[in-house]
C-alpha cells in the first residue's frame, strides 16, 4: 500500500530525513523496524494510512510492541495499524467526530523503535532520546496534538508547543467518552 500523505518539497524533503533518522537510530534493549521487518518509506507503519505531511499531527508513545509486530505481521504489512486494537478503534471514532479520514491526519510515536512487551514502560530518557534523533523532524510546523502524558513530558521538554489530550487507550472512560475528548483537541488544532 502507498503512504498516504499531501506532500509539498520541503515537507517532503524533511520527511525523508526523518526517515534516514530513524533508520539510523537504535538503543541497546529495543528493537528496530527494520529488524522486525518494518522498514519503509515512512517513520512508522501507522503512515501508510496516516501520514499526511500537511495534517494534524496526532504523537503518541510508541507505534508497537516488537511481538504484536510479529504475531500480526500481515495485517500491519497492509495497513500499517491493528484496527481492532483499543487505540485505533478510539481514532476511527475521533475520525468520524470531526468527518476527517486517516489520510487527512498525520499519525506518530514520541518513541521510534519496538519495545520487547506489550505497554511497556518506557524511560524518559529513551523517549527523548528518539525524539531527538527522529521526532523532532516531523513536526514540519504543526502543533502536535500529544495523545496522553509519555508523548506529552517529551514535547514539553524539548519546548514544542501542542496540545494535550488522553491516550486513545487510557483507561476508565469509554471509546466514546475517549474520542469524545480527543476529537476536541484535534479541533483546536
Amino acid at each position: 500500500m502507498a503512504v498516504a500523505r499531501h506532500e509539498n518539497s520541503e515537507g517532503k524533503r524533511a520527511h525523508a530525513d526523518a526517515i534516514r533518522r530513524r533508520r539510523a537510530f537504535s538503543l541497546p534493549g529495543y528493537r528496530t523496524l527494520a529488524e522486525e521487518g518494518f522498514d519503509g518509506d515512512y517513520v512508522s507503519p501507522i503512515q501508510m494510512t496516516s501520514g499526511n505531511l500537511t495534517g494534524p499531527m496526532l504523537i503518541s508513545k510508541d507505534w508497537l510492541d516488537a511481538p504484536s509486530a510479529r504475531l500480526n505481521r500481515s495485517v500491519l504489512s497492509e495497513r500499517g495499524y491493528l484496527p481492532t486494537n483499543p487505540y485505533n478503534r478510539v481514532i476511527d471514532k475521533v475520525l468520524a467526530l470531526v468527518g476527517l479520514q486517516r489520510a487527512d491526519i498525520y499519525i506518530t510515536p514520541i518513541f521510534a523503535l519496538l519495545t520487547a512487551k506489550r505497554s511497556s514502560v518506557i524511560p524518559m530518557k529513551d523517549r527523548k532520546a528518539s525524539f531527538e534523533a527522529v521526532g523532532q523532524y516531523e513536526i514540519l510546523n504543526r502543533r502536535p496534538i500529544a495523545l496522553g502524558t509519555d508523548a506529552a513530558s517529551v514535547l514539553r521538554w524539548f519546548g514544542i508547543d501542542h496540545i494535550e489530550t488522553i491516550h486513545p487507550s487510557a483507561r476508565g472512560l469509554t471509546f466514546d467518552a475517549r474520542a469524545a475528548r480527543i476529537a476536541k483537541a484535534l479541533e483546536a488544532a
